[in-house]
């Protein structure tokens, strides 16, 4: 059986991931083994980092949308109810940015809220 050489393989994922950590400290941008470690942290960490923004910005919409609803005398928990209860089916984004972009709009979302 005939010999087979793996260098070029090897060399082409080492620099393939290289390549991914250009611009990070010492030896974690050009050395595989001190790379490889850093990259997989920091790939944990941008994971980690995607679901708290998410987490972070539903709470921000939810304090816009209380903001804009303590304006009509009523409170974030009874709004939602009311919306769930008529079947407007607006997710908090849209709410917020109604809020902010539209108060006549969310002034019309919270008349027709508060009709029942």
């Amino acid at each position: 059986m005939t010999r087979v050489k793996r260098g070029i393989a090897t060399k082409r994922r080492h620099k393939r991931l290289l390549k991914k950590v250009k611009g990070f400290w010492g030896q974690r941008n050009n050395i595989f083994k001190r790379a490889n470690e850093t990259l997989l942290r920091a790939m944990a960490y941008a994971y980690k980092g995607r679901k708290l923004l998410k987490r972070d910005m539903r709470a921000l919409f939810i304090t816009r949308i209380t903001a804009a609803i303590r304006l009509h005398d009523s409170s974030y928990s009874r709004f939602i109810h009311a919306l769930k209860k008529n079947g407007i089916a607006l997710n908090r984004k849209m709410l917020s940015q109604l809020a902010i972009f539209e108060p006549q709009g969310f002034a019309a979302v919270v008349a027709m809220t508060k009709q029942q």
